[in-house]
């Protein structure tokens, strides 16, 4: 278990969002770019997981990695994914959090330490997705 650095971006609509502000919730990050294909086949999997597990109190961020508003806007309208997008304009946020490949998912439990790390695409719908989010949810430090 690890606290994660500091992360503080803007959404697409401009609102500083703060991870800090969702202690005591389960939170996965999602660090991704339209550009990247594995990336766009993990989004459906990844957008069904948190309607599931909203009533849970998951909370589910996409981190993108330098693309401009229009481009997330134009793939957001392309798909279904309406997840909460947060812009890494500069692409420092990624580094600081040492994501070296797309997409990269951190699980975050209530307490704000990082539980795990997952480089490549993940079907959030399969094993062993399902028992991480299930241990994520359930813990209650």
């Amino acid at each position: 278990m690890v606290r994660p650095p500091p992360l503080r971006l803007p959404g697409l609509d401009g609102q500083m969002l703060d991870l800090t502000s969702l202690k005591g919730r389960p939170v996965l990050l999602n660090f991704w770019a339209t550009w990247c294909d594995a990336c766009r086949a993990e989004m459906p999997s990844l957008q069904l997981l948190d309607t599931q597990h909203e009533r849970d109190g998951l909370v589910t961020w996409a981190v993108n990695f330098k693309e401009s508003v229009g481009v997330i806007q134009r793939f957001q309208a392309q798909t279904d994914f309406d997840l909460t997008v947060l812009r890494d304009a500069s692409g420092q946020a990624s580094k600081s959090w040492g994501v070296r490949a797309f997409p990269t998912s951190i699980l975050i439990g209530r307490d704000g330490q990082a539980r795990w790390r997952i480089e490549g695409e993940v079907d959030w719908q399969q094993p062993p997705a399902r028992q991480w989010i299930q241990e994520l949810i359930k813990d209650t430090r």
